[in-house]
């Protein structure tokens, strides 16, 4: 990163006294690291640098540009804003408070995708924010047909340029859920999502202010859009075709139900690297013959 050049007062000081002191202000030792590394525009998997450079004098300017970001992720903000870097599924996405912050236990969501997807299909990803999930695809297989959807324009400007900067072809469309796809519209053979779902008096989301409110919540039970996305997505999908949706940690049940109220078959969930059921999904009947 370019660091501006501005007069400061700031005191120089080593590597290692600047993370000593934010540390010492309630700091994660990780976080600080990694904000570190951040303005000395080195890798965040170089940790091991700033041990070997712990002696080294940190330059005024660079101490000043710390300064804010420090007072920033103390008050909370996700450290991928502070760096607009974020790491997925092996990719490196650019990401800001336009979108949420892509999370490791959306990767279960990925792999379950992959394992259904084969040769020349398509797959849609509905309201993609920073392309994550739709990037991941793609990346892991290359022959995909992949599609994309959000309602939010500032978070398609986000995952197109993280698209481009991959060099990866994903066709992105503007709209709330199936409604941002072009009519007449070929169907997919898997359907992605990772909607809100929060309820929306949750006290969780307190926690999670400096993110966009409206990629959150989800009606009084946090389940308000994938209701909407069960119940249109048969509509969309190819015979033998699955829906697979991201959900809260104690809404694996209730997803299960409405996957199978909507006539969807093997319905099953799958466990996130905690081992708490964090999607389910479920596969669109073939349609009889006559």
């Amino acid at each position: 990163m370019n660091i501006p050049m501005k007069t400061s007062n700031a005191a120089s000081n080593t590597v290692g006294q600047a993370l000593a002191r934010m540390q010492s202000r309630g700091l994660d030792r990780l976080d600080a690291q990694l904000l570190l590394l951040h303005i000395l525009d080195k890798p965040a998997n170089q940790r091991g640098w700033l041990l070997a450079h712990d002696s080294d004098l940190l330059p005024p300017e660079h101490a000043a540009y710390l300064e804010p970001l420090v007072q920033r992720r103390l008050a909370g903000e996700p450290l991928a804003y502070l760096t607009g870097h974020k790491e997925f599924f092996g990719l490196d996405l650019r990401v800001d408070a336009r979108v949420l912050v892509p999370r490791p236990d959306t990767e279960t969501l990925v792999n379950w995708a992959l394992e259904t997807l084969n040769g020349q299909q398509r797959a849609l990803d509905l309201g993609t924010g920073s392309g994550a999930i739709a990037l991941a695809l793609k990346a892991s297989r290359p022959t995909l047909d992949i599609h994309a959807t959000d309602t939010s324009a500032s978070a398609l400007a986000v995952a197109q340029t993280n698209a481009q900067r991959l060099k990866l072809d994903i066709s992105f469309y503007q709209g709330a859920w199936f409604a941002a796809l072009p009519e007449p519209c070929e169907p997919f053979d898997c359907i992605v999502a990772n909607p809100p779902y929060i309820a929306e008096l949750d006290p969780h989301l307190a926690a999670l202010k400096f993110e966009p409110a409206q990629a959150l919540s989800s009606g009084a039970d946090g389940l308000a859009d994938s209701r909407q996305i069960i119940s249109e997505a048969p509509k969309y999908l190819t015979p033998g075709g699955w829906l697979l949706l991201e959900h809260g940690y104690d809404q694996a049940q209730a997803v299960r139900r409405l996957l199978t109220k909507a006539g969807f078959a093997s319905v099953r969930s799958r466990q996130d690297l905690a081992g708490v059921e964090r999607c389910s999904g479920g596969l669109l009947n073939p349609t009889p013959k006559p």
